[in-house]
Formats: structure tokens, C-alpha cells, sequence
């Protein structure tokens, strides 16, 4: 099972040194992925099962760190901002994107259905039916990504 693993790892290039995860973070959640319990993770690697909840519970932490941060970076460059105030009923949401987009020259591929909907997932709670709850801002990169982010986020 660990030799799989690292077959995997290596295949798939993972560097622990230019990764966010240790090389033991990246062995559980490779396992974890494949549904191997975490107690039979643990016989293999000759711990305890909390010490690879631990390892997980810190793999998935890392990931999320390392998700939100892309997001952040893509948002810094993104040359479209729209700022969505609470209240906006999400169906107006795609036609502020258009028009921001079209005064910068950039294109978004998505439909006004597809565009409210990867606005609508992207938010989450943010969302409550078709209100915009929680203020948001939607970024359109230069290649015409999507990237919604909470407007009063402080992480």
C-alpha cells in the first residue's frame, strides 16, 4: 500500500519541499483519497490512528490555506472587480459582470444561467436563494476565470 503511494506521489510530482504539505500529509491524504480507513493508515505507517487524524486534520488545513491564497492572488491580478453589495438579487449579478468585463475588453464564457451559477456555488452561504446576502466581489481574470470572493473576508 505505501510502496503504491509513493509510485503515485512521484509520478505525480510531488516535491515536499516546494509543497504545503510534508511528505507524511501527502502519503495520508493519498490514502484517504483511495478510502483506506485511517486505522489501517496508521498499521501500515506504524502509528496511532489520532496521529494520522492529526496528519489529515493539518493536510486538509494546509490546502485550504493554499486554495484561499491562490484565490487571493488570482483576485489581486483579476483586471475585473465587481463589487456585489448584499441585497443584489443574483439574477442582476451577470449583467454587472458583462458590463464590467466589456469596458476592460474581457471575455467571459459563460451564459447568464452558467454565471450566476458559478457565482452561486463560489459564495456559498454568501448566497441565500437569489439574494446576495453577504457583500461580494467577483473577479474575472484576463483569460475570462470566474473567482468570487466574500467582500468583508478577513483571513
Amino acid at each position: 500500500m505505501i510502496d503504491e503511494i509513493e509510485e503515485l506521489l512521484e509520478e505525480i510530482g510531488f516535491d515536499a519541499e516546494t509543497s504545503v504539505l510534508t511528505h507524511r500529509q501527502a502519503q495520508v491524504l493519498a490514502l484517504r483519497e483511495r478510502g483506506v480507513s485511517q486505522a489501517d493508515i496508521a498499521d501500515a505507517l506504524g502509528t496511532s490512528r489520532a496521529n494520522v487524524s492529526s496528519i489529515e486534520s493539518s493536510a486538509r488545513e494546509n490546502l485550504a490555506k493554499a486554495r484561499e491564497t491562490v484565490a487571493f492572488a488570482e483576485a489581486l491580478r483579476a483586471p475585473v472587480r465587481v463589487r456585489v453589495p448584499a441585497g443584489t438579487d443574483l439574477y442582476d449579478v451577470p449583467q454587472l459582470v458583462y458590463d464590467a468585463c466589456d469596458e476592460q475588453g474581457v471575455k467571459v464564457d459563460h451564459t447568464a444561467p452558467d454565471l450566476m451559477k458559478v457565482v452561486s456555488d463560489a459564495a456559498g452561504p454568501a448566497v441565500s436563494g437569489r439574494e446576495v446576502s453577504t457583500p461580494l466581489i467577483v473577479g474575472v481574470t484576463s483569460e475570462g476565470m470566474v473567482r468570487v470572493r466574500h467582500q468583508d473576508r478577513r483571513e
